[in-house]
């Protein structure tokens, strides 16, 4: 089976979501203790599934590059 090569586009459902429910403006960066406590799960659910998923994104930026 052939891994698609945008699988991670279709991983986020709703891009800017997590954004919005913490009342961030677009462009400016999500705080990490902020992006910590989202994740925690004390702001919800979907909230914290969001959250983890952006700090797995954190992780791999700095991946494949060198």
């Amino acid at each position: 089976m052939a891994k698609s090569k945008n699988w991670i586009g279709k991983a986020v459902k709703k891009p800017g979501a997590l954004r919005k429910t913490l009342g961030i403006k677009k462009g400016a960066t999500i705080p990490a203790k902020l992006l910590k406590k989202a994740a925690s799960g004390k702001l919800g659910k979907k909230t914290a599934q969001r959250a983890r998923l952006a700090q797995t994104f954190k992780k791999m930026r700095g991946r494949g590059r060198g």
